[in-house]
C-alpha cells in the first residue's frame, strides 16, 4: 500500500496541490493589480504578483522535471500560424 492509499499525499500529489494553489494565488493578485487606482499600491501588488509567478514557475519546473507535468512542444507551423493571427 502506498501513502496515497493510506490517506497521505505522496510527493506527486503534494506538488500538484501546491501548483494548483499557486495558480489560484497568482490569479487573485493579477485580478487585484488590474483594479487598483493607487499607483504605489498597484506597484506593490505587481511586485507580489511577480514573486508569486516565480514560485509558480519553480513548482511547474519541479513537476515537469519529474515527469509529473508533461508538456507537448508545439509544432513550428502552429507557432507561426498563431504569430500571424496576432499580427493581423
Amino acid at each position: 500500500m502506498n501513502e496515497a492509499t493510506q490517506g497521505y499525499l505522496g510527493d506527486k500529489e503534494m506538488l500538484s496541490d501546491l501548483l494548483a494553489t499557486q495558480k489560484h494565488i497568482t490569479n487573485g493578485y493579477n485580478t487585484r493589480a488590474g483594479e487598483i487606482q493607487c499607483d504605489n499600491l498597484r506597484g506593490t501588488f505587481l511586485n507580489l504578483l511577480q514573486e508569486e509567478h516565480r514560485i509558480q514557475n519553480q513548482l511547474f519546473c519541479d513537476s515537469h522535471s519529474r515527469g509529473w507535468y508533461p508538456v507537448k512542444e508545439a509544432p513550428v507551423a502552429d507557432i507561426t500560424a498563431a504569430k500571424q493571427l496576432f499580427l493581423q
